[in-house]
């Protein structure tokens, strides 16, 4: 595609009949201005951002009444709670501000995401605790690198200069083992490719067939039910998808039990991670 302006270049412009809502196009644009070319290669940007908070709980009303307020509503078009079944509280807080709810019918964080998708609304989603780990305050820096035309951007623990105070001994390994294989095996440049928090376009979800059952038979082998995150991470960077990250420093929790199951989860991860080197292309 090319156009002779005479005048200062409004690239919107350019791409509002190509786009749909919640559509990124790979584009070239040859602009000439005034014998000056400009060669944009590959630009992907929407004309708008729509963003869904996607909030997946189990028996986090400590945290909720804590973070939640923290959350101001010009930050997201939508807030959708995805419950495994609390008993604290949890979903009539949900149900009492007004937030969008889903209640699993199966256990496991995983399907807090399979069931729930089809309900969010935004083109670009922003995963998210509330149990006091991920800093509300991160969120408009997530939303501004998105709209620079990333199909990710994580919210990362190790990037300049941030720390989690979560961590033990344990995970700390964890996470970079993990982070460095996937970097390895897969063609990833992430500080942390295993958090929940991070934004990125909805549609990415059946993009890299993160809905499907056969993504996760490793988990079967540990009798476990695991979370998305680090197979979203290998199929972004199998895929050379655009990939940012901002600061995203990791409080101590503030309420609730810790999901982490790290010796099955780890071993699911592992085997999961091992088996994409020559699964899904």
């Amino acid at each position: 595609m090319a156009a002779v302006i005479d005048g200062d270049v409004i690239f919107y412009q350019f791409s509002r009949s190509l786009m749909e809502r919640g559509n990124f196009r790979y584009l070239r644009i040859r602009t000439e201005i005034r014998g000056w070319t400009l060669l944009k290669e590959r630009l992907r940007f929407p004309l708008t951002v729509t963003v869904t908070l996607f909030i997946p709980t189990l028996n986090e009303i400590t945290g909720m009444r804590v973070i939640m307020p923290r959350i101001q509503s010009s930050w997201c078009d939508q807030i959708l709670i995805s419950d495994g079944g609390s008993t604290d509280g949890t979903v009539a807080y949900a149900k009492e501000h007004g937030y969008d709810l889903h209640i699993q019918s199966k256990p496991g964080i995983r399907h807090a995401y399979i069931e729930a998708w089809p309900l969010i609304k935004g083109d670009t989603v922003i995963t998210f605790s509330p149990d006091g780990n991920c800093v509300p305050e991160v969120i408009p820096d997530l939303i501004a690198k998105m709209k620079e035309g990333y199909d990710m951007v994580v919210g990362s623990r190790y990037f300049q200069g941030a720390k989690s105070e979560d961590d033990d001994l344990m995970t700390a390994f964890g996470n970079w083992m993990f982070t460095t294989t996937i970097n390895l095996l897969h063609g990833g440049r992430y500080t942390d490719a295993m958090g929940i928090y991070r934004s990125y376009r909805a549609n990415l979800f059946r993009e890299l067939d993160l809905h499907k059952e056969e993504s996760y038979v490793t988990e079967k082998l540990l009798c476990t039910v695991m979370g998305i995150e680090p197979l979203l991470s290998v199929r972004a960077a199998k895929r050379k998808l655009k990939i940012g990250e901002v600061a995203g420093p990791e409080p101590r929790r503030i309420g609730g039990d810790r999901k982490l199951l790290p010796i099955r989860w780890g071993g699911a991860y592992l085997l999961q991670v091992l088996r994409e080197v020559y699964y899904w292309k």
